[in-house]
This record gives C-alpha cells, sequence and structure tokens, in this order.
C-alpha cells in the first residue's frame, strides 16, 4: 500500500467513513436476483418483493426500518451511486420508478400523501450498507419541507448552495419542472452540471423532492457531497422521516 492509500485509510478510519458495513452486503442483490425476479418469472408473484418489472429493470422491496419506507432496486447487479451503469443512455430511470412507486406508501399510510411530503434518496458509498444501488422511497422531515417550501421558489434549474443547512450538511439544491420525471434523468443532472462528481460519484448523496410551486408539480433536487473532515458520511437518506408522522395529519 503507497503511502497515500495508507493515510486515506486511516483518515477513513479516524473519521469512521470507512463504507458503511453490513453482516452481508449483498443481501439486498441476493433478495432481488435470487428470490423476487425467479419468483415473478415462475410464480407472477413477486414476493418478498412488493413489486418487480421485468421488463423495465426494476423491483420495489419493503424496507425493514419504518412503516411506509420502500427500496427501489434495479433487477441487473449494479452496485450503487457510482455504477457506470447508471449513466448510460440505455440505462432505466430509476428515480422515475421510484416515484411511480410512491402510491405503495400511500397503501401503507392509509391515504394518498401529498405530495410536497415524499422524497426519494440514494446514500453515497459512505452511506450505506449494501452493495445494490437501492432508492429510498419514504415521508420528508417536517422541518425539510418547510425549508424546501420557503427556499424552494427561488431556486432556479442550476445548481446552487441551500442558504439553510438540512440536518446540519449543506446541500447544493435546484427546481426539477418535470412532474413525474419521466423526461429526466437526476443522476445525469449531478454527473453533467456539478463540477467533478461525475470522476467521483461514489462520494455524493442524491435526494429528489416532491413539491408544488405556484401550483405546479415540481421536485427539488439535493446533493450533498461526503466530507471526511466533517464526518458527513454522504447520507441523504437522512432527509427522510421514517416514522413519515405526515401520514397521522389530515
Amino acid at each position: 500500500m503507497t503511502h497515500a492509500r495508507l493515510l486515506v485509510s486511516l483518515l477513513l478510519i479516524a473519521f469512521g467513513l470507512s463504507p458503511a458495513r453490513a453482516a452481508n452486503p449483498d443481501a439486498l442483490w441476493q433478495i432481488v436476483h435470487d428470490r423476487c425476479v425467479p419468483d415473478q418469472q415462475t410464480k407472477g408473484d413477486p414476493a418478498p418483493c412488493a413489486r418487480v418489472d421485468l421488463a423495465g429493470g426494476t423491483a420495489v422491496l419493503k424496507d425493514l426500518v419504518g412503516d411506509t419506507q420502500f427500496l427501489l432496486l434495479p433487477t441487473a447487479r449494479v452496485t450503487g451511486i457510482e455504477d457506470p451503469a447508471i449513466l448510460a443512455a440505455s440505462s432505466p430511470n430509476y428515480f422515475a420508478a421510484a416515484w411511480r412507486a410512491r402510491d405503495l406508501l400511500d397503501q401503507r399510510a392509509g391515504r394518498t400523501l401529498p405530495r410536497d411530503d415524499v422524497g426519494l434518496a440514494i446514500n453515497s458509498v459512505y452511506g450505506r450498507t449494501q452493495n445494490q444501488l437501492h432508492i429510498h422511497i419514504d415521508c420528508l422531515r417536517p422541518d425539510v419541507v418547510a425549508v424546501l417550501h420557503d427556499k424552494g421558489p427561488s431556486l432556479g434549474t442550476s445548481w446552487v448552495r441551500l442558504p439553510v443547512p438540512l440536518q446540519g450538511r449543506s446541500y447544493l439544491a435546484r427546481r426539477l419542472m418535470d412532474a413525474t420525471l419521466a423526461h429526466t434523468n437526476p443522476f445525469t443532472l449531478l454527473a453533467n452540471d456539478v463540477p467533478g462528481a461525475r470522476t467521483d460519484m461514489g462520494k455524493w448523496t442524491l435526494d429528489v423532492a416532491g413539491i408544488t410551486i405556484d401550483g405546479h408539480p415540481e421536485f427539488i433536487l439535493l446533493a450533498d457531497q461526503a466530507d471526511l473532515l466533517t464526518g458527513d458520511r454522504g447520507s441523504g437518506e437522512a432527509l427522510q422521516d421514517h416514522t413519515c408522522a405526515v401520514k397521522q395529519a389530515g
């Protein structure tokens, strides 16, 4: 190991920013590949997944954490945000598929949740425990919703620094006027428009938050880069509320 690599390894350990570990970091891949897809193919039943789209290349699995949280996963082997496959022209639009799956969240909540209370998140390599790409689908934290309602209308379609930290982290933010994500891949917007992101995607976390501005359904994209010196793991999932407190409202 070179001195530079050794130094980086020591920094990772010192700041607790080595990639998060699980007893089996391939558990999600094994569930999708060995169980959900074969069950859908042979039985027409995606269990233990809630949904498998063989043509679209995606599956949706109920997460063990929270009443309403689901995960959108590729049916192909895609490790995470750092995988070059997500930027290929032929890649499924995973965020669009995740947004379409929010009806499962509504079913668990017992009512149709407002667009503005729902968000999608993918963590950086430092903020995840599984080596299969998975987008978290769940309610947003009420304090995050409040900030986005306040600052969202003044955002444009270029990435800028959000003037208010979210969960103690400084996020880049931009508006996206594509109501369903059908025509836009948020991964591409991060890779193409944030300097340096394409060559180091693994350090980034990306959130897609539903919002309504002047009566128009939109999204706000939020991106944060893991920072070894501040202990930032790049976990945009922290902006979600896995208790989904909003489901009790209304």
